[in-house]
């Protein structure tokens, strides 16, 4: 795939009519990028996963857990207490060494070829949001499978695996509308042409829709995404505000208020209005409805549990 990344330098002939080739080498280039960060940031993790079972440190952490949690005043006998300090030191650790690499991309890449929006501030504020909801989320759940792994007896494997497959369809419900408005701004899709078009792509595959949003990803980065979420008659979908032009607040002009705030935003701007025609929006959306049509979610979700 690098290879292809470095040789094919003119847009192929199948794609002639519809990219020039000066989006198509913007592509390319960010694809090489791409792949050689891909290549070096896994590299690494291999590297430092090798050398935390060479040098002994699951151990070490689990001695030190151990330390930790006797200081606080549980003894040897609350295995869940130091397992849930084993826990946090353990995803502390990858968070701190995941750093760099993530500034990098973040700083380096996406910035180089115009994706990035985020401001320094921005950037560590929200690595400490999603951690800290990241810790809510996972230490009650752990503490619950651990609980349980030890009473199970000798099926314990058969009650820790209907958990998690209960855990993991509440958090696929429950994420769209309590967990990712903690880091982004929802708004539902104002009535108009799109949203009629969504509407009428929807009801041609018995798609059973219930609400449209847009969210505010322009803060984070230009580029743009949609999906949809939810079980059984009560699915709704989002569009990322990047992914349209009339709603993309990287085309808006910034309001007195906002002019003082987003100076780095507002720099990186570009003339060149971002988003798609409506047309293309619903050719998004397709695709990912089409993941529903051919059943994609349902059989991916029975081929884990399975596995």
């Amino acid at each position: 795939q690098r290879r292809v990344y470095r040789t094919t330098t003119h847009v192929p002939q199948e794609l002639g009519q519809i990219m020039d080739s000066e989006t198509f080498e913007k592509s390319r280039l960010y694809q090489l990028d791409k792949s050689t960060f891909s290549f070096w940031s896994g590299l690494y993790s291999e590297v430092e996963g090798t050398m935390i079972l060479l040098c002994g440190g699951i151990p070490f952490l689990w001695n030190l857990s151990g330390h930790i949690s006797d200081r606080a005043g549980f003894g040897p006998e609350y295995e869940i207490v130091h397992s849930l300090v084993f826990l946090l030191l353990a995803t502390l650790f990858s968070a701190v060494t995941g750093l760099p690499w993530s500034l990098y991309n973040t700083f380096v890449i996406e910035e180089k070829h115009g994706f990035n929006q985020q401001t320094l501030g921005f950037f560590f504020k929200d690595a400490i949001k999603k951690f800290i909801v990241t810790q809510c989320i996972l230490l009650p759940v752990t503490s619950l499978l651990l609980y349980i792994i030890k009473i199970g007896g000798d099926y314990f494997f058969i009650y820790a695996w209907l958990f998690t497959l209960v855990v993991s369809l509440v958090l696929v419900t429950i994420y769209a509308d309590y967990i990712a408005p903690l880091f982004d701004k929802f708004i539902p899709l104002p009535e108009g042409e799109l949203k009629q078009q969504i509407e009428t792509m929807a009801k041609s595959i018995d798609f059973p829709l219930t609400k449209v949003y847009v969210v505010e990803g322009s803060k984070r980065s230009s580029h743009s995404n949609a999906y949809f979420y939810g079980f059984f008659k009560n699915k709704r979908i989002v569009l990322f505000d990047t992914l349209l032009e009339d709603y993309s607040a990287l085309n808006k002009e910034p309001t007195e208020e906002e002019d003082g705030e987003n100076e780095e935003t507002k720099s990186k701007t570009k003339n060149k209005k971002q988003g798609c025609k409506n047309e293309e929006v619903l050719a998004v959306l397709g695709h990912e409805l089409g993941h529903w049509k051919l059943g994609h979610t349902v059989k991916n979700i029975i081929i884990s549990q399975v596995s």
